[in-house]
């Protein structure tokens, strides 16, 4: 249907492997839906990091601000502390992009099994919504007396009612579009953190006014975590702020069988700047090259990138393609209890797609 120019980071790790398949299944559904695809590659990475003493150039941002959209693997390396990572790639491309709501859904999916019990096939369908731009990974403090035995670290969240007002009705605007429950959930910590959380609480009844066709409840992070757990099949959508969106969604991949089907996107829903889109596992360094790691949770992030692409159709493809091989249940990595390769699913599911 189009022409788009997307910016390929592949990152560390198994980021490398898995994201040679899902562009191999972006290639081959390509000619059945008249896309066109510009892929460009960008080395930033660790070993980038290792030779230049930086995660990405200084006008990274700049080179990746032209295109259409992100395509990121995975980032870390154990010799490499994660706020390097993190600071130095994930978030200022979140935040220089606006990205403020990260898409997380959790299905669970006929033909895998959770380590829940009787739980069945799509009895777990939730989306976490996550603020992800400010809230406690703003990044905002310092140190006092560093290196001494009086250390002193101080670590401020940020929350402002725009940020977050406008996750809050990206959340039920989502819950609309889904129409299945039609139920979002908040999550808070108001009885401990009385300044920003309670800020939240007040927004989210602010907004919650403007949907009277849509149910809410709002819950304790550690309430939810439990809730995720012992009945998970009464949440829809659920908004978070940036850290218990976080730990709430590494909950959902487990309850849904594997990290390796988590996917994520990091929308700007403005549509002003590129969205980045990445799955929610790490680099997994002690399996990368191997040739174990799972590459459906990349795939799955192809088909977010392609629903905000426009592409529904060949979104849909993908689901599907990635859903009939679960059911299948004879080509799948050791993670889901098989013994194939990484780019024997690659290559089955760009066979579904062609």
């Amino acid at each position: 249907m189009g022409k788009h120019s997307i910016a390929v980071i592949k990152g560390d790790g198994i980021g490398v492997d898995v994201v040679d398949e899902a562009l191999k299944v972006l290639h081959a559904l390509a000619g059945r839906h008249g896309i066109e695809w510009d892929f460009v590659e960008f080395p930033w990475s660790s070993d980038y990091y290792f030779e230049h003493d930086e995660m990405m150039p200084s006008d990274g941002v700049e080179q990746l601000r032209g295109l259409d959209a992100i395509f990121l693997g995975a980032v870390g390396h154990p010799e490499v502390q994660d706020h390097i990572t993190l600071n130095g790639l994930l978030l200022p491309i979140r935040r220089a992009f606006d990205q403020y709501a990260c898409v997380r859904p959790s299905v669970l999916l006929p033909g895998v099994d959770s380590p829940l019990k009787d739980v069945k096939p799509y009895d777990i369908d939730l989306v976490v919504v996550r603020e992800n731009t400010e809230g406690e990974y703003a990044n905002v403090g310092g140190f006092q007396y560093q290196d001494f035995p009086g250390e002193v670290a101080v670590q401020s969240s940020v929350f402002t009612r725009k940020g977050c007002e406008r996750v809050i009705r990206y959340a039920f605007e989502l819950a609309r579009e889904r129409r299945k429950k039609m139920h979002v959930t908040s999550i808070t910590k108001s009885n401990a953190q009385g300044y920003g959380m309670v800020l939240w609480d007040r927004t989210f009844d602010a907004v919650k006014d403007e949907y009277p066709d849509i149910t809410t409840d709002s819950l304790l992070i550690d309430a939810a975590c439990m809730d995720f757990i012992r009945r998970p099949e009464n949440f829809d959508v659920v908004v978070a702020s940036n850290l218990f969106g976080d730990i709430l969604t590494d909950i959902g991949a487990i309850i849904t069988g594997s990290m390796g089907l988590a996917s994520s996107a990091n929308l700007d829903p403005t549509r002003i700047s590129p969205s980045m889109f990445e799955p929610t596992h790490g680099s997994a360094p002690d399996i990368a090259g191997m040739g174990i790691a799972n590459p459906m949770a990349q795939i799955l992030t192809s088909a977010l990138m392609l629903d905000h692409l426009g592409e529904d159709g060949a979104a849909a493809d993908v689901r599907s393609a990635v859903e009939n091989l679960l059911e299948e249940g004879e080509t799948l990595t050791p993670d889901l209890g098989g013994s194939s390769t990484t780019m024997a699913v690659g290559d089955a599911i760009a066979a579904l797609v062609s």
